[in-house]
């Protein structure tokens, strides 16, 4: 395509007032013109210097428009021009980091490798576990600054196509400044966000995101980004993950109900004991209410009210967890944890039993590590303990109604956020809840090759 030498140059020239690291070079009768920030200088003397004088230079080399200099030139391209003709070719720097091992979502077995920022790096990790031509990978570039590249993959005979043109139009849609995360993605992909819980799963593993494709599910890769989107993703995904697959059923499917019972556990436990202690003190016994009593009786503030003191303590101990570099982050949290506990005991303010109550809570919530999860999780526990201090067993049960009626209600890319308990399914529960030998897909996400595993003994 050819273009006028002096337009360009003045481009170029324009470009540079607020690109000061923009190098514009004359190399005979050519100019070469090079982000420093963005480029390998190394790549640049070895595909163009070292071969001006040849007919051709540089891999991956395209000829480009002039409107498109600052695009090419940010990605990593050094610009070429002779005889009016624009040659990008890629000269791009590796900076990103190299691949590590997961730090959000650890697993003792399975693959230890996880996402980086370079979508590049990032697909190829997927295409390394799926060598399948039915993977599809389609491209998009999202915000009108930023210029994001997001990829779409699914496998094309296995998903549901009605599912792949709603995300495809979704994101077509967006109408943004800029992407700088997935996180970012997701909150404008999200159907209902008015829900605390996270109905979008985002995951770092390649190893979970190409189990998830063969599921019939959709991911979205953010360039970037370390996190891939899946979609849809459903309540039980979030409670038990898929390196659970990596065990035998009979050793792990006790873990499974073990970490559903925690999950309503954190949520009730704080709840069911100021019910207990203030209203519905028949249920408990005799010995074990005087015990109670005694322990409560210099303790100057009600039940809920020391409840409510013990959790936003271990709230702000958590978030200093998190916010702490690593290496001391947990030492401090866990001597606040005990120096706060012993001194508020010592002194009268919260009494023996509400810090085993409390401590049984947070230990409970530990089990699950999705931060938006998390803060669901918190949200309802306090709602739960404001309906027992004022109705007793009668508003936990009221509230827990309510509870299971607003998350059956939640409806993800038309599919209910319970699935696979309501609606039903049974080779989705045996995936998730429970593991078992199940050899078929979900209907709800495979409308093709329902068939899993053909043979077995």
């Amino acid at each position: 395509m050819v273009n006028n030498v002096n337009s360009i140059v003045d481009n170029l020239k324009r470009i540079k007032k607020t690109s000061p690291d923009l190098i514009i070079k004359k190399i005979n009768h050519a100019i070469l013109a090079y982000l420093e920030t963005t480029t390998s200088l190394d790549k640049i003397n070895e595909y163009i210097l070292k071969k001006r004088s040849q007919k051709s230079i540089g891999p991956n080399k395209i000829t480009i428009e002039e409107k498109d200099l600052y695009y090419y030139l940010v990605n990593g391209y050094a610009l070429y021009i002779k005889n009016n003709i624009i040659e990008a070719i890629e000269t791009k720097s590796d900076v990103g980091r190299s691949i590590e091992n997961p730090t959000s979502e650890p697993s003792l077995i399975g693959p230890k490798d996880a996402f980086t920022e370079n979508i590049n790096n990032n697909i190829g990790l997927i295409k390394r576990r799926i060598k399948d031509e039915n993977l599809v990978v389609n491209n998009y570039i999202v915000g009108k600054r930023t210029k994001t590249i997001i990829n779409l993959l699914f496998i094309n005979d296995i998903c549901n196509k009605t599912l792949v043109t709603k995300i495809n139009n979704a994101i077509k849609n967006i109408n943004i400044d800029g992407i700088i995360d997935s996180s970012d993605l997701a909150l404008l992909l999200e159907e209902n966000s008015k829900t605390s819980f996270p109905t979008i799963q985002k995951s770092e593993r390649p190893d979970i995101v190409s189990k998830s494709l063969l599921d019939g599910k959709i991911v979205i890769v953010v360039d970037n980004s370390c996190f891939a989107l899946i979609l849809p993703s459903f309540l039980i995904d979030f409670i038990n993950p898929k390196v659970d697959e990596y065990t035998k059923s009979s050793n792990i499917n006790f873990v499974k109900i073990l970490r559903l019972f925690c999950f309503f556990l954190t949520i009730i436990f704080p709840a069911f004991y100021i019910s207990l202690i203030n209203y519905n003190q028949e249920t408990i016994p005799n010995s074990l209410l005087i015990n109670f009593s005694i322990q409560r009786n210099d303790v100057p503030f009600p039940a809920v009210i020391e409840a409510v003191i013990l959790i936003i303590l271990c709230e702000i101990l958590r978030e200093s967890d998190l916010r702490f570099p690593n290496s001391y982050g947990s030492a401090i949290s866990v001597l606040g944890a005990l120096i706060l506990g012993e001194a508020a005991v010592s002194a009268g303010i919260v009494s023996p039993i509400m810090i085993i109550v409390i401590a049984i809570t947070f230990i409970s919530s530990l089990i699950f590590t999705e931060y938006e999860l998390v803060n669901a999780i918190r949200h309802y526990r306090f709602i739960f303990l404001a309906s027992a201090a004022t109705l007793g067993i009668l508003g936990i049960i009221f509230t827990l109604v309510s509870f299971l009626a607003k998350i059956s209600s939640v409806k993800n890319y038309s599919s209910s956020y319970t699935f696979p308990v309501a609606p039903y399914e049974k080779e989705y529960l045996h995936y998730t809840l429970l593991k078992n030998n199940s050899f078929k897909r979900s209907r709800l996400l495979a409308s093709k090759n329902i068939i899993r595993q053909r043979s077995h003994k």
